[in-house]
């Protein structure tokens, strides 16, 4: 078992490991061959342009020549810190505000409760000294003397460890009120302050049933003219494209080849770029280049639109969903908000995502298979969850050099060695761990997209419960269970009956060295490594090398991502479950889950600002789930602790405890009757309000022609972006085609169906007052001759802002009106 020599190496290894880090990165990050990896948020917004347009030194371009630079390589963390929480909210949006609150809430529920523990539970656990008297067979560090392991049997001092329990939930729960109060205020002002959004008038129907004789389109347009006769608008069919999707990501590679050798040929306009026309260019004829791909190109525009005339004209590429949008919010809050049939399983209604969050593959997915799809989701992922305790459980026995030399005495000798048995036991069960930690979240994602939730998300927020409930099992109770079986095997099997379950409950204290073991590896050296960014930046200078043939290609290498929710979340709520339930048992850990909280805070900041650019925006959708798990912890640590007093003989001191739980759910109730509808539904006041709003401020708004090609799918509307359209011609009864096509680079998108007489225009060009404007970020400023740093400019009016008075502060949102990025992914599409 690692002693407190162990846990100095790890942490040595881990402060030294986070600092180099951080020195390369204050390093790379001014050199202005990596600025687009270390600034991506910056230039995609146009506010950045870079640094080696600017230099007239060759060597300028690639190496920063200012020294004064090197020396101020911290200058990063002020500059992270200077933005406010309303600057964040408008720059980055509310998702990344909340996101950072979480850190802030452990910081707060936290840095009390080390205190007092430090101060009032290591004296008491010291002075105790009732590991001398237990027997010599048990594995015992240095840290358990400063656990509740060293307070006697029957001691009154666990009166201490009760108190400071109940003061600890007690706090947690006054901490957890005020930040869900605060962020659900935030919430409610963040939409009342948006403009004129499409998701705020639209409604996703799904599960629409057939009627014969009818299509879709006449079947939804005939139900909600006669059930919503005042404030049905329009609605937008949705089309079976994935094929389609696949057409459209073949010709954009071929379309990139046909850009690169024509920019080669300008460059050398004496010599004619060739290819072959086989496999990779390596083998087959050679021929021009540049008509090859033309003829490509022509033949994949020659597929599309017959394609997409077929997608059209065939009434099975409908499918049973639509986007249905209404006169006004009140309406679409109606509908999303209520049960529309007699029959709870047809006209299934809810509001619809933001068209940036669909996830437009799963509206193919049949609603009669998503019931079986999720049951054997669940199967699947309860297998994975308990199947993957035997990796678990073998990480779990490299914690004890004892049992690894009796599988391999052969190793005894270079294991006996001090540096390399402090290596084993303080630094590698983490790192090992962490590895087989990495590649889940990416198979959890893939099961929650074969759920079927069609929004982005959705997707997210079941991947992140997933991945909770995996940490949960198999990294805390896991590392505990496995670790009891492998570290005291041989101590059960030559003791008496009655000893057992003392040591049971002493060894879920001494888990705490490979908790804190864990805390260093993925908490201090993972998180220096995320402001690194050594993975995107390797990937973009070698496609930067041998991929990038355009300034296309160019931005497509510089991918800024955005905040891995599915992973973050769960991490961050392991992180609260081991901070409340070893506040009490073995408080030494809570310094190590403070540097956490602090340096994570502090990095994700930096992110934000400079680098994420967040795909979505659910204004803090998550936020009743992080509410919910930090209770889960609570109720995890009272009776964890309720178990290892009883093995203490505390026979009159446990009774105390029983009615800690009954609080804490109590406690939850209330939050969740008190908060969470905020986060579900949308209030009818509140869309009146807004409504009415709109009527005096913009009385003459077409919302007709702003909402009816919101939902269109996006390969249609990139294909429209790049080529002249047929326009299409929408009547009562049937769709088709106005005009036959006559040219290979022209083809047809799918209809809008609305109930006005009047037929709409196929692309509709939204007025420029109630158009989507990208609010300007916050400005950067940089110059070769001084370090980066950070102009904000306050002087441009916000577009709506409100006044929160209980939370006092003053929010603008302006990245609300943000268009839609519609570029097309492969795992979208």
């Amino acid at each position: 078992m690692a002693t407190l020599g162990d846990i100095g190496v790890s942490a040595f290894i881990n402060i030294v490991g986070a600092i180099t880090f951080l020195l390369a990165f204050a390093f790379l990050r001014i050199q202005p061959v990596n600025d687009r990896v270390y600034f991506p948020k910056w230039y995609r917004s146009g506010q950045r342009t870079s640094p080696r347009r600017g230099s007239g030194n060759f060597v300028g371009k690639f190496v920063n020549l200012n020294c004064w630079t090197y020396f101020t390589f911290l200058n990063w963390m002020p500059q992270a810190l200077r933005m406010t929480e309303a600057e964040i909210i408008n720059h980055a949006g509310l998702d990344s505000a909340a996101f950072l609150r979480i850190y802030i809430l452990g910081l707060k529920i936290f840095v009390p409760m080390t205190v007092l523990a430090l101060l009032i539970l290591i004296p008491v656990n010291v002075s105790s000294g009732t590991l001398f008297f237990l027997k010599k067979e048990l594995v015992l560090s240095d840290i358990d003397r400063l656990s509740i392991s060293n307070v006697r049997p029957k001691s009154i001092r666990f009166f201490y460890h009760i108190g400071l329990e109940y003061l600890f939930t007690f706090w947690t729960c006054y901490i957890l009120y005020k930040e869900y109060n605060y962020v659900a205020s935030m919430r409610l002002k963040f939409l009342a302050s948006q403009r004129r959004r499409a998701e705020q008038f639209t409604v996703v129907v799904r599960n629409i049933p057939h009627v014969s004789g009818r299509s879709i389109s006449d079947t939804v347009d005939q139900y909600f003219k006669r059930n919503h006769p005042n404030e049905y608008l329009c609605h937008q069919a949705v089309y079976n494209a994935n094929k389609f999707a696949r057409l459209v990501r073949q010709r954009d590679r071929v379309q990139n080849w046909l850009d690169y050798y024509q920019l080669k040929y300008e460059r050398h306009p004496n010599k004619k770029p060739t290819t072959k026309t086989g496999c990779l260019g390596l083998c087959g004829k050679r021929v021009d280049a540049i008509e090859y791909y033309k003829q490509q190109v022509m033949s994949f525009d020659k597929r599309m639109a017959l394609e997409q005339e077929k997608i059209l004209k065939d009434s099975k590429s409908l499918l049973p969903v639509a986007f249905v949008s209404f006169r006004s919010r009140w309406g679409a809050a109606v509908c999303a908000q209520t049960t529309q049939s007699k029959n709870p399983t047809l006209w299934l209604t809810n509001w619809a995502p933001e068209p940036c969050d669909i996830y437009w593959r799963n509206l193919a997915i049949p609603f009669v298979s998503l019931s079986i799809r999720k049951l054997v989701i669940s199967l699947s992922v309860f297998a994975l969850v308990f199947f993957y305790m035997i990796p678990i459980a073998i990480v779990q026995s490299l914690a004890n050099l004892e049992g690894l030399e009796r599988v391999a005495p052969f190793l005894r000798p270079v294991i006996e060695l001090k540096f390399i048995k402090s290596f084993l036991q303080g630094f590698l069960p983490g790192l090992a761990l962490k590895i087989f930690l990495y590649i889940l979240p990416a198979v959890l994602m893939i099961m929650s997209k074969i759920e079927g939730h069609i929004a982005l998300s959705a997707l997210e927020r079941r991947t992140a419960a997933k991945y909770y409930y995996f940490m949960l099992v198999n990294v805390f109770l896991g590392s505990i269970v496995t670790g009891t079986a492998f570290q005291q095997l041989h101590a059960f099997l030559h003791q008496s009956p009655t000893q057992i379950p003392r040591n049971i409950g002493e060894t879920i204290p001494s888990k705490a060295t490979f908790f804190i073991t864990y805390i260093m590896v993925d908490g201090w050296a993972a998180i220096a490594g995320e402001i690194l960014r050594l993975k995107p930046l390797v990937i973009f200078h070698l496609k930067n090398m041998f991929l990038v043939k355009t300034e296309r290609d160019r931005e497509k290498a510089t991918n800024p991502g955005s905040v891995d929710f599915p992973e973050t979340l769960p991490s961050l709520q392991l992180y609260f479950l081991l901070g409340i339930v070893y506040a009490v048992v073995t408080p030494i850990l809570l310094p190590f889950i403070l540097v956490f909280f602090a340096f994570a805070y502090l990095v994700y900041r930096h992110q934000i600002i400079n680098v994420y650019d967040q795909q979505y925006e659910s204004a803090a959708a998550f936020w009743p789930h992080v509410h919910s798990r930090i209770i889960a912890s609570l109720l995890i640590s009272q009776l964890l602790l309720m178990g290892l007093l009883s093995t203490k003989k505390a026979a009159n001191s446990t009774p105390f405890l029983v009615a800690l739980p009954i609080l804490t759910l109590s406690f939850h109730k209330y939050c969740k009757y008190r908060f969470e509808p905020a986060f579900r539904k949308y209030p009818l006041e509140e869309a009146m309000e807004k409504d009415e709003l709109d009527k005096t401020t913009e009385p003459d708004i077409n919302l007709k022609s702003y909402l009816a090609d919101a939902y269109l799918h996006p390969i249609f509307r990139s294909f429209e972006e790049q080529y002249e359209s047929v326009k299409v011609r929408v009547d009562k009864q049937q769709t088709h085609i106005a005009a036959p096509i006559t040219s290979e680079l022209s083809s047809p998108s799918p209809p809008h169906h609305v109930s006005a007489p009047s037929p709409p225009q196929n692309v509709h060009h939204i007025p420029s007052q109630y158009a989507y404007y990208q609010s300007s970020p916050p400005q950067y400023s940089y110059t070769s001759n001084s370090p980066p740093n950070y102009v904000y400019h306050s002087t441009s009016p916000p577009h709506y802002s409100y006044h929160n008075e209980e939370l006092q502060s003053h929010y603008t949102y302006h990245n609300e009106d943000r268009p839609c990025h519609y570029g097309y992914h492969n795992e979208e599409l």
